[in-house]
């Protein structure tokens, strides 16, 4: 039933590899579950209480509400499968709900920052350099997530029209313009990707053997490089997405638009970069005005 599932979602679903490893892992751990517990072996003969115990087992081991939320997210989308393929003849989960999340402020690099820190890399002149200075600035300048940057093609990009083609989630496809000066960026990389580059790759990004990327290496990059930002207390791809979106609407840029370049599907997605604007501004009230 599991590999039929995971099947279900890669291939007719277009779930990214990612999330198909993480349903994959969840559901893993899970069986583990039931079988030290129960002695069950069988997913489709889980019972409801069962489902409830193992969610307080992961919150007597120290795993987040929102982990615990998302593994629920999990079987909820596994058993409705069950539930439509009638391999089951009662959803045990329909009825369950996860633990309350207390959600934070998204983290994010503040504009004057994040300009300094992409002036300190155009000087780099290896292929590495200047690539790895290019995926900065593109998360910067688009708000992509990490996934959608190294599903990039050489293809997506298109400097007559001035945009990139951007695979999001569920295969959805979204249109972001490219400024100028970025597109300079583009192309000084892709000059340099033919020169240095012999191995044939339809990827944007790659090594220098032909080889894409990787979301590992994406990581190691941004968390490096963010590490001269001492303040800043997450150091990753997703914090480049978040100042993407708050420097736009600190800068006047519509909610709904925000939205639109962010791929987001409910406007409640983006509407939590509204309340990361208003902290940043009671701060300079706060160090600005006499009285405060």
């Amino acid at each position: 039933m599991v590999p039929t599932f995971l099947d279900y979602i890669e291939f007719e679903k277009k779930y990214s590899n990612h999330t198909v490893v993480s349903y994959k892992r969840d559901l893993s751990q899970f069986q583990d579950y039931l079988y030290d517990e129960y002695q069950v072996s069988d997913m489709s003969c889980v019972q409801t209480l069962q489902v409830r115990r193992w969610m307080a087992y992961l919150m007597d081991n120290a795993y987040s509400s929102l982990s615990v939320n998302r593994k629920l997210s999990t079987l909820k989308s596994f058993y409705k499968y069950l539930l439509r393929t009638a391999c089951i003849q009662k959803d045990p989960v329909r009825s369950l709900s996860g633990p309350k999340i207390n959600k934070s402020l998204p983290h994010f690099v503040r504009d004057k920052e994040m300009l300094d820190l992409l002036d300190s890399l155009k000087s780099g002149i290896t292929f590495e350099e200047q690539r790895d200075s290019l995926i900065l600035e593109l998360f910067y300048a688009t708000g992509m997530r990490c996934a959608e940057l190294l599903g990039l093609q050489i293809s997506d990009i298109d400097m007559s029209n001035h945009w990139v083609r951007v695979n999001g989630k569920r295969n959805k496809q979204r249109l972001i313009p490219l400024m100028e000066s970025l597109e300079e960026l583009v192309s000084a990389y892709l000059q340099l990707r033919e020169q240095e580059v012999s191995a044939l790759s339809d990827a944007f990004f790659v090594r220098k053997d032909g080889r894409p990327l990787t979301n590992y290496l994406i990581y190691r990059l941004v968390n490096s490089k963010l590490q001269s930002i001492e303040h800043l207390k997450k150091k990753s791809p997703h914090v480049l997405r978040h100042s993407f979106a708050t420097a736009m609407l600190n800068n006047g840029a519509s909610l709904n638009s925000v939205k639109e370049l962010l791929g987001h599907q409910s406007i409640s997605s983006t509407e939590i970069y509204t309340h990361t604007s208003l902290e940043e501004l009671k701060k300079v009230y706060q160090k600005a005005h006499p009285r405060a």
